[in-house]
């Protein structure tokens, strides 16, 4: 027991010793350890309200932006079914949440489940009919999948297998292509070497049944996302550059992927410049490295890129593509966490703040991982630090009600028997207890806008606690601890 108690602390001592070394180096700073811990184990990072979002976040003139659904640790990747439910990938969760629309007007999702769970590390997800594909760690598979019900269907099975999902960049990311092929990119094991498995730092293809792969493109360090050009069908990836190399420089990428061009990683970075701890590429007289048709800054970590339909839109957004960018962590100013526009024109690629303000003065507000549009015209945007799934439409904000006096319209305002049956004054001071211990008066009492809990019913408040409407949270209480809160606030506290 001696022995390994002094193992953990050597270990433990090692990984001090590395991380102050590392702020010393002056490539990350003290904000990024939140950072590497959300990445690396899924710890919860910040969290957002409406309020926050509608104070901090900023968008172009004619835009509005609301909180779709929170409450979802690690939100990735986003896919809309046939019927307009909204997928969204949970790598570290191992599972796949179904969002359903907002039917009701007030600007929330109004019901989620989970459509499939107990997957290896899924993100990328795609449908091909009736076929919802899933990219796991080290493979893909895919279940059929009732659009109109919002359901998987039969058993899931696999479609590649034998893939890699060792070293840094283990996540999938898949897309079906205009030409039918199932379209698959997985990033590199290593921030900067040779790798062992060449489908590593690539992007594949492969036909529908999982037959007949190959190396479509390679070079690429990790493209997280990908689309295609409505204009044109070419393929648009990002791609993050490596680190350790200053804040800086190489800048991210987006590469215009074509079939059999190498674009550059690890021999290069930015526009074709060596990497100086690699030297020579030893296939230099077999191929030549393409450069980036953009450069994002440094660190920025770009994923989710999504060309989309903004003829409506006020504004210049006739060709563009909205980018999610993850924010770096390898820099010693934080820099990246929002969401920026790509403006296709015959000048080159011109980038624009979208959806900013999540980076306030150093404090983290969430970090942007997909980006997608509905089928409503609205954009949906993944956030895994905050653990939030954000709508940015043209659109006046929904006028979003009083949690407890929606419930209270459809609620039996009579008293319920358990209420003659019970010590009442021994369940409020219980529930005064719940209410201190969840800290329910920092939404009911205290800041711009509480939301007082007044003239509500027994009724209203078992149905808040059972079914809560965000942002309130899904706490985890027993039937009599959701009636001792209920006792305490139709008390009057």
């Amino acid at each position: 027991m001696k022995k390994l108690l002094a193992g953990v602390l050597v270990f433990v001592g090692l990984l001090a010793i590395a991380w102050v070394s590392l702020l010393m180096s002056g490539n990350i700073a003290n904000y990024s350890v939140s950072m590497i811990l959300n990445v690396a184990t899924g710890r919860p990072g910040a969290s957002i309200d409406e309020q926050s979002a509608q104070q901090h976040y900023t968008l172009p003139d004619g835009f509005s932006v609301q909180i779709f659904a929170n409450d979802l640790p690690k939100a990735r990747f986003l896919r809309f079914t046939q019927a307009g439910d909204l997928l969204v990938s949970r790598p570290h969760a191992g599972d796949i949440v179904l969002l359903e629309p907002d039917r009701d007007g007030d600007g929330y999702s109004d019901a989620r489940r989970t459509v499939i769970s107990e997957l290896d590390r899924p993100q990328g997800m795609d449908f091909d009919g009736e076929w919802l594909y899933i990219a796991e760690r080290e493979r893909i598979g895919r279940i059929r999948f009732d659009h109109n019900a919002g359901a998987t269907v039969d058993h899931y099975e696999d479609v590649v297998t034998g893939l890699t999902g060792d070293g840094n960049h283990w996540s999938k990311t898949i897309r079906f292509g205009p030409d039918g092929m199932l379209y698959l990119a997985q990033g590199s094991t290593c921030n900067i070497c040779v790798e062992s498995d060449p489908r590593r730092a690539t992007i594949m293809r492969f036909r529908a049944d999982g037959s007949d792969g190959e190396i479509f493109a390679t070079g690429l360090r990790n493209s997280v996302g990908f689309d295609w050009s409505p204009v044109d069908g070419a393929l648009y990836a990002t791609d993050n550059g490596r680190d350790m190399l200053g804040d800086n420089f190489p800048p991210c990428e987006l590469n215009r992927v074509e079939l059999g061009n190498f674009y550059g990683w690890p021999y290069f970075n930015g526009n074709n410049v060596p990497d100086k701890d690699m030297g020579p590429d030893p296939l230099a007289q077999q191929r030549l490295p393409v450069a980036p048709v953009h450069g994002f800054r440094a660190h920025n970590a770009p994923l989710g890129i999504s060309f989309v339909d903004g003829s409506d839109w006020p504004g210049d957004f006739d060709l563009v593509a909205l980018v999610a960018l993850h924010g770096s962590w390898n820099r010693s100013e934080p820099d990246g966490y929002e969401v920026v526009s790509l403006h296709f024109s015959d000048n080159g690629i011109e980038e624009r703040t979208f959806l900013g303000g999540f980076n306030q003065d150093g404090n983290i507000l969430g970090r942007p991982v997909d980006v997608i549009q509905g089928p409503d015209g609205a954009i949906y945007i993944s956030d895994d630090y905050a653990g939030a799934i954000y709508r940015v439409s043209t659109d006046t904000p929904a006028q979003r009600p009083n949690a407890l006096d929606a419930l209270n319209t459809a609620a039996d305002t009579t008293t319920p028997d358990w209420v003659a049956q019970s010590d009442v004054q021994a369940l409020a001071r219980q529930g005064a207890a719940l209410y201190q211990q969840h800290a329910c008066a920092t939404c009911h009492e205290q800041g711009e806008n509480p939301l007082p809990l007044v003239e509500v019913s027994y009724d209203a408040i078992e149905r808040a606690l059972v079914t809560p409407q965000a942002p309130m949270p899904l706490l985890p209480l027993s039937e009599t601890e959701r009636r001792a809160l209920a006792a305490f606030i139709v008390s009057g506290q």
